[in-house]
């Protein structure tokens, strides 16, 4: 059996870079964007536009206001019980394929052992109920269900709910007007859990690959044994890295030189690309994940990249986006750096 080809950790860097549009920015629809990205973690409605903005060519805020009252993206709870932002398109099958694993990770928490499963499903019920076709606020739902916030929070493991515009927004950040998606999106399509975890598969390998099965799991919030079976319905390629483990990947998926260069880029909080499960990639270094990342900024904080790496943190402040960087950069990146940041203070300002 000819040995399989190993990839460095560089190699992996510049793929993870070209597959997220990193490298360059890109002129295509916003649902397209998403769909390459993976989706995009959305728990802070600024996060959602610094993300498209530093990703797509000419990108305003607008743009994803429009998309997001037109219905051609969603914000939902998918992924590990997190809010992220997906195309129409995809918001079923990734919602189908996450689904069962959700309630199972959520009624096995020790503070929640005294609800089941068909506790959750009348409520849900009565829920749905109410809603009717419309919207319902977070205050609401406490009022319909009761005081108890395990509860309210735990519904939409059994009801898939939306956030519904203008909540959720950059002009409206509290993501606290909720819609159900089967009116919302539309009604969910006849497939099953497995064509769910495909898209699911397929979108990771596409947005984050190469990468090995546990690292596609830790993405999708669901055991690794969720995901095998799918892998016998795909035609992956498989590489090798340094450290000996499988890597799978998509036919055809960018492979970059290693030496292609990569422009200074800002990330906002809980950019993907940074998370556990691209660790290997080392978009950020081992060595500063802690100043991302830690007891007194759980929600992680804005960073920008230098060579494909984050090399330092940023902040809006008085109409000028401020960076802070972790050691002293050349020349020719303080300039790069300046002129992305001043684009990027003109995002905030529109």
């Amino acid at each position: 059996m000819p040995r399989r080809r190993v990839l460095t950790e560089r190699e992996l860097n510049r793929a993870l870079l070209a597959r997220q549009m990193l490298l360059g920015r890109v002129s295509a629809p916003l649902p397209k964007v998403l769909d390459r990205m993976g989706t995009l973690q959305a728990q802070y409605a600024p996060s959602m536009y610094i993300g498209l903005w530093t990703r797509m060519e000419g990108f305003e805020r607008e743009q994803l206001d429009r998309a997001l009252e037109r219905r051609s993206v969603a914000q939902g709870t998918l992924m590990r019980a997190t809010i992220h932002l997906v195309s129409e398109a995809d918001y079923w099958p990734v919602a189908i394929g996450v689904r069962r694993g959700r309630r199972e990770a959520w009624l096995s928490a020790s503070y929640r052992k005294d609800y089941s499963a068909s506790q959750m499903a009348k409520l849900a019920s009565k829920l749905r109920r109410r809603l009717a076709g419309g919207t319902i606020s977070r205050k609401e739902i406490h009022e319909l269900l009761g005081s108890d916030s395990v509860l309210t929070n735990g519904v939409n493991m059994w009801l898939d709910l939306v956030r519904v515009p203008p909540s959720g927004t950059w002009e409206r950040r509290r993501a606290d007007l909720y819609a159900a998606a089967e009116h919302w999106v539309g009604p969910p399509p006849k497939i099953e859990e497995a064509d769910g975890i495909e898209l699911l598969v397929r979108r990771y390998f596409g947005a984050f690959g190469p990468a090995t099965l546990p690292e596609a799991a830790n993405w999708a919030g669901l055991h690794p044994k969720r995901l095998e079976p799918v892998l016998g319905r795909l035609k992956l390629r498989r590489f090798e890295a340094e450290d000996g483990a499988e890597l799978l990947d998509l036919p055809r998926a960018p492979l970059p030189d290693p030496e292609t260069p990569a422009p200074v880029r800002f990330l906002p909080t809980w950019d993907a690309s940074l998370l556990a499960h691209a660790r290997r990639a080392a978009i950020l270094p081992e060595e500063h994940r802690s100043k991302v990342f830690n007891a007194k900024t759980p929600q992680s904080v804005p960073t920008f990249l230098v060579d494909g790496r984050v090399a330092g943190t940023w902040s809006y402040e008085k109409g000028r986006v401020k960076t802070k960087p972790f050691r002293k950069l050349d020349a020719s990146a303080r300039r790069e750096l300046r002129g992305e940041a001043d684009r990027l203070a003109e995002l905030h300002m529109d």
